[in-house]
């Protein structure tokens, strides 16, 4: 995909529910190589347009596209170059850390998926409970599980709602980090944060939602709002 070619677009979008309106309307372009970060105070929609974005939910109006499509997550297309991680826990409860993370890396056709899962298990350090069901994990744990599994397999676009939540300071940081990275080697990110330091280490421009408007700011101005 070229540099200039948009991964993710929205056109005056207006999210909410029904046709009440909770936030927009908000324009911006996303593409290859950059981090958007979404900002705002709980309940001001940062979520809820984050999923229309990305077709997870209806919008009020306007519309989205992702990879110049209407995003529609039930297309191949979508499932093979967009990995979502949203605020649920859709791990797998009969399969283990190891056994998870081999599946979505088999699935996805990865060329070497032993490695690749061996990969995400030193990066978030799972070792001690490489073997355990998710049932006998820290809530702390379960995320990693989940950040692992977006990570681990091929994508143009990486969508992180709060990824992290339920991380020590420590781990934030090595995340920040990574985002950055994949950024770097070409996949565009869209990610709702709270934490001041993930946005300033890894964001490239930010969404600030409040007051019912979402507009496109830089990185320092979403650090500031995020610190208020």
């Amino acid at each position: 995909m070229s540099p200039r070619t948009a991964v993710l677009t929205a056109e005056n979008l207006v999210a909410g529910y029904g046709e009440h309106a909770v936030c927009g309307p908000l324009d911006v372009e996303v593409f290859p190589g950059q981090v958007l970060g979404m900002v705002g105070e709980n309940g001001a929609g940062k979520s809820t347009l984050l999923r229309t974005m990305i077709g997870a939910q209806a919008a009020v109006d306007g519309d989205s596209h992702v990879l110049g499509l209407l995003p529609d997550d039930r297309s191949a297309l979508f499932r093979r170059r967009v990995s979502v991680l949203l605020d649920e826990d859709a791990y797998f409860d009969s399969l283990t850390v190891r056994e998870h993370l081999s599946l979505v890396a088999r699935g996805h056709g990865l060329a070497n998926p032993d490695k690749a899962v061996e990969g995400e298990i030193d990066f978030f350090e799972l070792h001690p409970v490489a073997d355990a069901f998710p049932d006998q994990l820290s809530s702390g744990q379960r995320r990693k599980l989940l950040l692992a599994s977006a990570f681990i397999r091929p994508f143009d676009l990486l969508v992180l709602d709060e990824p992290e939540q339920r991380l020590d300071t420590r781990m934030r940081g090595l995340l920040a980090q990574r985002i950055a990275r994949t950024a770097k080697a070409g996949a565009a990110v869209v990610l709702v944060t709270h934490d001041a330091d993930v946005a300033r280490a890894s964001c490239t421009s930010a969404v600030i939602v409040d007051d019912g408007g979402a507009r496109l700011v830089d990185t320092d101005a979403a650090v500031a709002r995020i610190r208020q």
